[in-house]
């Protein structure tokens, strides 16, 4: 039983006796979920949720959505039900609906669901065998359909354990003071005691179109996302979040600044980069090449497309196929009639770089002393995302990995892992991110789940442990999450503003090695089989621009900033005096270039700080008689009379140790 329990407590007893305090709306029993109404034992293990855990805000957050069905269906009472589970930072639900909600429709459940809360209905848990859950629940599609999929809810749709799972089913009846069902779902729970538990620290925001069960096939339903807290002054928190989320929205940045677009000439979800945005692409990748370099690694070069043959043998064209771009037929001979004298050969887009890595690996024998072994590529690939899916650069159909592969011995799992982590961070850290924190993936308990001996999962599972704990990062670790084939380490970072991002991930493989029979020559002279590491740094670098955009709100450090030093003179005859200055600093290799427009300085001033130009040089008569320059920063600060070999050494500081420059004070 937990500590926190009351010193004097008679069992039977249900989780409003054992924790009175209001903070509680849940139980953690025996290592499972339940509602406070839970009736337990002396022997049964017990701890409270409490509202503001992240347990107890996902609990909280389903039974807002619980509410928002309800409210639906008493303005619209011929609405269908979806699925409405709790996501990061709040909820969503879906609907089958015959129009499309509208704002005043938004406005009139909002207010539907106020009255719902105030009336404090119960969340009342019922076990229901199938088949008077259909019974019940007729009038309902949707719920039908998910009760026929009970137990495989990944293939249900996303979202759907929150409904059915593997074991019995059950309804929440929503139960008024008077002692009457008002209103049931399908659910799994546990929700809060009572609907006035929800307060008032929730809000909708936006409606959404989405396909049921996540395929374009199915029926387009209306889906409607709020987000609940704790309390209201947490949801003011959050929207003030995502207030400056909203300035910092990549798409917007990268259209104000010049970045990059996505031409409907193209088609979604492939972007073209404009020369700015190009510019700090160009820095990112050889940053990262150099660094890969001096690491012991190689880069490779790889098609961006393949036959068929190849992604049957890696497995992708029967796990992975539906995220695949459709086949091209090439190679095909007809006669003059049209008629199919040789068969074509179907080709592919890739999905992903590794199987083209592997033949690399396979094309000639390998030795023990030729591994570790590791290879390196930009490589672009594509993706077949609904177009529901695609958002800016974050989620894309074409996007460029920087892919590495590792081929190591068992005995060099470990120490390689340690090195590829180190390296992650390190690199992640020369791009000003520094609040990271670790994932472990393990294996399912499940045996059908997985597949490899005992051995080499308690191995591979153990040596990323321990690499992920000599990291000295926060390590949670996540059973049921690994791969098929082996365990994993996700490594996550947090934002300027708070938003955690999954970055970099190490993969242990022995699955492809075996597919391909990758062999290498041991020092006993007998072939043994490699282990491989999938490790992308950045993933997509277009997801990593994006987020680095968001992260500095377009405000680069001096060395990614497209254009790093701007001369503005007072007056146009003083420009000659910083055209020489900026000849020196192009000399050096900075992005430097003097405004001769006909606007004011003071417009000059604006126009630059704007465009988020980290360092302008202003030159007047006095700067030009002494020998000086002065500096004007993005922040409005300001610093006079620097002499010109100062400031070029002081810009060329910047760049090198990769400063963010926003102030006077940060240039030193």
């Amino acid at each position: 039983m937990s500590d926190a329990l009351p010193a004097v407590v008679e069992y039977p007893a249900d989780g409003f006796a054992l924790f009175p305090d209001r903070s509680v709306v849940a139980l953690r029993v025996n290592g499972e979920l339940k509602d406070l109404a839970t009736v337990v034992t002396a022997a049964d293990s017990v701890e409270p949720v409490t509202i503001d855990s992240a347990d107890g805000l996902a609990i909280l957050r389903h039974s807002t959505a619980h509410v928002l069905a309800q409210a639906v269906q008493r303005i619209k009472p011929q609405t269908n039900l979806g699925i409405g589970p709790p996501i990061t930072d709040g909820f969503y639900y879906d609907f089958g609906t015959d129009a499309p909600f509208t704002p005043d429709d938004v406005k009139a459940i909002k207010k539907e669901m106020e009255r719902i809360v105030r009336e404090g209905q119960r969340f009342v848990r019922r076990v229901v065998s199938d088949d008077e859950a259909r019974a019940e629940l007729a009038d309902e599609p949707f719920k039908l359909e998910l009760i026929g999929l009970k137990g495989g809810t990944k293939e249900a749709a996303e979202g759907a354990s929150v409904e059915v799972g593997a074991g019995e089913l059950t309804i929440y009846d929503n139960v008024n003071r008077d002692g009457e069902t008002v209103w049931k779902d399908l659910c799994r729970g546990p929700h809060v005691p009572n609907t006035r538990t929800i307060g008032n620290g929730w809000d909708l925001q936006r409606i959404a179109g989405a396909y049921w069960r996540g395929s374009e096939k199915n029926p387009q339903l209306q889906r409607i996302y709020g987000t609940a807290w704790a309390t209201k002054d947490e949801l003011r928190a959050y929207q003030q979040r995502l207030e400056e989320a909203a300035k910092r929205d990549h798409r917007k940045l990268g259209k104000e600044l010049d970045l990059f677009s996505f031409p409907d000439e193209i088609g979604s979800g492939l972007s073209v980069w404009h020369p700015k945005g190009g510019i700090v692409r160009g820095e990112m990748e050889q940053h990262a090449r150099r660094r890969h370099v001096a690491a012991g690694y190689t880069y490779v070069y790889t098609p961006h497309i393949s036959k068929e043959d190849l992604f049957l043998t890696s497995n992708h064209l029967v796990t992975y196929r539906d995220g695949m771009f459709p086949p091209i037929t090439m190679d095909e001979e007809r006669d003059a009639d049209g008629t199919i004298t040789k068969a074509g050969q179907e080709y592919y887009l890739k999905p992903m770089n590794c199987p083209m890595h592997i033949l690399i690996y396979k094309e000639r024998g390998r030795s023990y002393r030729d591994l570790p072994m590791r290879l390196a590529e930009n490589g672009t690939v594509y993706r077949n995302e609904l177009s529901g899916a695609l958002h800016g650069l974050t989620r894309v159909r074409g996007f460029t990995q920087d892919d590495s592969h590792l081929f190591v011995t068992p005995e060099q799992l470990e120490g390689e892992a340690t090195k590829v982590l180190e390296f992650v961070i390190s690199m992640l850290r020369d791009f000003g991110l520094d609040d990271f924190e670790l994932e472990l993936s393990m294996r399912d308990d499940e045996k059908s789940k997985w597949i490899g001996s005992d051995e080499f999962w308690e191995y591979s599972t153990n040596a990323l442990r321990n690499v992920a704990l000599a990291s000295g990062l926060k390590l949670t670790e996540v059973p049921g999450e690994a791969a098929f084939y082996g365990p994993k380490i996700d490594l996550k970072t947090r934002d300027a503003i708070g938003r955690t991002w999954q970055l970099s991930t190490v993969q242990v493989d022995p699955n492809l090695p075996e597919r391909f029979e990758l062999e290498y020559t041991g020092s006993d002279g007998e072939r043994h089989r490699p282990i491989m590491i999938h490790r992308a740094l950045f993933g997509s670098i277009e997801r990593f621009f994006a987020i680095l955009l968001e992260h500095y709100a377009g405000a680069f450090p001096v060395w990614l900033s497209p254009v790093q030093v701007v001369g503005i003179p007072v007056a146009e005859e003083y420009a000659p005096y910083l055209d020489e200055i900026v000849g020196r600093l192009r000399e050096a290799g900075v992005r430097a270039e003097v405004d001769h427009s006909d606007d004011r300085m003071q417009k000059k001033i604006r126009t630059h700080t704007t465009q988020k130009v980290p360092l302008q040089l202003i030159a007047g008569e006095q700067d030009r008689a002494a020998g000086t320059v002065s500096f004007r920063f993005r922040y409005g600060s300001q610093t006079n009379g620097v002499p010109v070999d100062d400031a070029i050494a002081l810009v060329l500081r910047a760049i090198a140790q990769h400063t963010l420059v926003d102030t006077a004070d940060q240039l030193v």
